[in-house]
């Protein structure tokens, strides 16, 4: 299934969640947001929210500055 990963098309699994994503992705979760075509999916959601052919997901990162 085909969708867009912070901005690159990309082929996923049938049937993935965002926790399967960020694990064939090898993207580290802690301080993380996930928004799936610009709504934000709460991180108590990534294990039973599956996307669809063609979302759009950004996995956002924190960093912390002074």
């Amino acid at each position: 299934m085909l969708v867009t990963i912070n901005g690159e098309r990309k082929e996923i699994p049938n049937n993935s969640t965002i926790e399967d994503i960020l694990k064939q992705l090898k993207i580290e979760e802690k301080v993380m947001a996930v928004a799936v075509n610009m709504e934000i999916v709460k991180k108590e959601e990534w294990g039973s929210f599956k996307p669809k052919e063609g979302d759009k997901i950004e996995f956002l990162g924190f960093t912390g500055g002074g």
